[in-house]
């Protein structure tokens, strides 16, 4: 199995690190067909990559949500067994969504354990700066639903006040089209009563954030298409 792009490279004990659980965690959730079996190397040593950090990332948000060890099984084998670290991460996304906002306090050791990564002193200062943590006394107040986001936006080579900027105008349209939906439902629930409402809202809030997700994906991947095509049909023009 590859990762994307890359062959694993991760011993058992580093994926472990890596997502914050014990290496019994690991195997039992491999025993368990939570986790797909690692590719053998020299003396069969198992090494691990970026689908696995992407399926132990997605467990750990659905146990948050208070499902089961026998949910987790049932949602996890009606995904496509090929899915990718970034298709993983998305349906982690959603997930992540369902739930309320969460600042919780943490120490430095605790942020890390959190971003499931080593932090510097320069990633913890582009946390920061992305407004996905803030100093509070001896630790840190950090919004969970934002920093393992954050965490992965480290790698992006982009400055911070860039990845301050996409955010900004994420929210901002992100808000004008909840403005919009909601104007769309409360016509449609206007003769209904408290129970249907309470229903609506129940099942349409999963539905649309997967929605939304898909249709901001296929458009980003258009606009980066063309903007792809173009700089090459430039560079051999020039």
């Amino acid at each position: 199995m590859t990762t994307d792009t890359e062959e694993p490279t991760l011993t058992i004990d580093e994926l472990a690190a890596r997502a914050g659980v014990t290496v019994r965690t690991v195997r039992f959730y491999g025993t368990r067909g939570l986790l797909p079996p690692p590719v053998l190397g020299p003396r069969r040593v198992g090494h691990y990559g970026r689908e696995h950090l992407a399926r132990l990332a997605l467990i750990e948000e659905l146990q948050q949500q208070g499902m089961t060890l026998a949910g987790i099984e049932r949602y996890l084998r009606q995904l496509p067994p090929d899915l990718s670290a970034h298709d993983l991460a998305i349906h982690r996304a959603v997930v992540a969504s369902w739930a309320p906002d969460t600042v919780e306090r943490v120490t430095r050791e605790q942020l890390r354990g959190r971003a499931g990564r080593p932090l510097s002193e320069e990633d913890v200062e582009r946390l920061v700066a992305m407004g996905v943590v803030r100093p509070a006394g001896d630790g840190y107040e950090a919004d969970l639903g934002l920093l393992r986001l954050g965490a992965g936006l480290l790698d992006v080579p982009l400055s911070p006040d860039a990845i301050f900027a996409a955010r900004t105008v994420l929210v901002e349209h992100a808000r004008a089209a909840a403005r919009e939906l909601s104007r769309l439902f409360r016509g449609e629930v206007a003769e209904r009563d408290a129970r249907d409402v309470r229903s609506l809202s129940a099942h349409m809030h999963p539905l649309v954030v997967q929605a939304l997700l898909t249709a901001f994906q296929r458009s980003l991947k258009e606009e980066l298409g063309e903007w792809l095509t173009g700089g090459r049909d430039g560079s051999a023009a020039g």
